[in-house]
């Protein structure tokens, strides 16, 4: 006997049962939330991993959709062979670059994720890192509850955020979002992406174009990182583009961990290449506890949490039942990611 998470399913779906979909675990540090359970169970039929594979020889036919929350369960071709009539991925979060898209399409799955119900999210958290390496905060607050801690300084200073030359780079709908935000702090705004916005978008946030990267890294005084990690970004700011960068200026990366090459980072902090850095993002995750960029005073980290909202969670589980209910009824899926 195997056992399923079952709910009443409240959409119609032509009468049909809600679809067996294929999750990792419930609970836990990469699980789904609990508070989620009861919505996904009006949707699907879940089906964890371990039930899965204890049950492989039935469960295999029935499963059409695999929930993938915290990028699991891991999709390799052996999974893929194991599920005949899976028709699509759901994938939390934007990056998309844990899947092999080709190898997917090629058993005629398709893929979504969530691209907009990120972007307040992660936007908030990339103002919130500029604003907290420019003015030194994670600092101040040792310094404030030091017991060592006699005085404070008079010449203890952070860096101006407002009047700044902010320089984004990747303007999508998070890196906009930044831009929108950046505004109301009167910052000057460049950006590099792969292709111009409208002439109407730049002018709502006062965005001028920088065809070449290099043009916006000699110019900003705080740099964002707002790209997908792909073959071309993968290191994209390395020791070169470091070095094109103001003594006195911040990196901030929002992104994807890889799209720093580290080592030239960690140089480049302890030499006074650049000030500082606010990092969401590392390779790996979390680092080793040895990790240069842990003993830095001029680094901030926090634990890849652009997203981490019960908000935009919750919007982004119910993005993912739309894709798959699309899926599953051979309907366009929304926010489909294609090869």
């Amino acid at each position: 006997m195997f056992y399923m998470h079952t709910g009443v399913c409240t959409q119609t779906m032509e009468k049909q049962e809600c679809p067996c979909t294929l999750i990792n675990v419930i609970g836990g540090p990469d699980g789904i939330y609990e508070d989620h359970m009861e919505f996904l169970e009006k949707h699907f039929k879940l089906i964890t991993m371990k039930e899965f594979l204890e049950n492989k020889q039935v469960l295999s036919p029935k499963i059409k959709a695999i929930f993938m929350w915290c990028q699991k369960p891991a999709v390799n071709r052996e999974l893929l062979q194991s599920l005949p009539n899976l028709k699509v991925i759901a994938n939390s979060g934007v990056g998309v670059d844990h899947l092999d898209l080709k190898l997917i399409s090629s058993f005629g799955v398709k893929v979504a994720n969530t691209p907009f119900a990120v972007s307040n999210a992660t936007a908030d958290l990339g103002i919130a890192l500029m604003l907290a390496s420019a003015r030194r905060i994670v600092e101040g607050y040792q310094i404030a509850f030091s017991p060592d801690t006699k005085c404070f300084n008079a010449d203890w200073l952070g860096q101006e955020v407002t009047g700044a030359t902010l320089g984004i780079i990747g303007m999508g709908s998070i890196g906009y979002k930044v831009a929108q935000r950046a505004k109301a702090f009167e910052m000057r705004i460049l950006y590099h992406n792969r292709s111009r916005r409208t002439e109407v978008d730049e002018q709502a946030v006062g965005a001028v174009y920088c065809q070449k990267m290099d043009d916006l890294l000699q110019q900003a005084d705080i740099v964002i990182l707002v790209v997908n990690l792909t073959p071309q970004t993968c290191k994209l700011i390395g020791k070169k583009e470091l070095e094109l960068m103001k003594p006195s200026a911040i990196l901030i990366n929002i992104c994807r961990g890889q799209v720093v090459d580290q080592d030239a980072l960690v140089n480049a902090l302890q030499n006074g290449v650049i000030k500082a850095a606010a990092l969401d993002v590392t390779y790996p995750e979390p680092l080793p506890r040895d990790h240069a960029l842990l003993q830095l005073k001029n680094v901030i980290l926090t634990p890849h949490i652009g997203s981490a909202t019960s908000q935009t969670r919750r919007l982004m589980m119910t993005n993912m039942v739309e894709s798959i209910l699309a899926g599953v009824k051979g309907l366009p899926v929304p926010n489909e990611v294609h090869v």
